[in-house]
C-alpha cells in the first residue's frame, strides 16, 4: 500500500476467487455510500454518492492481459457558511 494524504494504493498477488471477494466488497460499499479501503499500512473512506463515472479498458498483448476499472465522480462541496464582508 502506498498512502499520502488523498491517495491509496495496494499491489499484491490474488487468486480469482479473493478479487471476486474484493469486487463484491467493492460493489456492496457503492451500494451503501461508503468505501474503506484499508491494509496493514492505512485506511482511507470515500463516499460515492450521486451520478459515477464508469471507464472500462482491456488490453491483450503476447503474454500479459490487462482490465482496468475506473469509477470517479465529483465530491459534494461544503456549503459555504456566510460570512460578513467588511470593505471601506
Amino acid at each position: 500500500m502506498r498512502q499520502s494524504k488523498n491517495n491509496f494504493r495496494h499491489e499484491s498477488l490474488q487468486d480469482t476467487k479473493t478479487i471476486q471477494e474484493i469486487l463484491k466488497s467493492i460493489t456492496k460499499g457503492i451500494a451503501k455510500g461508503k468505501l474503506t479501503f484499508s491494509d496493514e499500512d492505512g485506511e482511507m473512506v470515500m463516499e460515492p454518492e450521486g451520478l459515477l463515472n464508469l471507464k472500462v479498458t482491456a488490453t491483450q498483448d503476447e503474454a500479459r492481459h490487462r482490465l482496468n476499472i475506473r469509477v470517479t465522480w465529483q465530491a459534494e462541496e461544503k456549503v459555504k457558511q456566510k460570512k460578513p464582508l467588511s470593505v471601506s
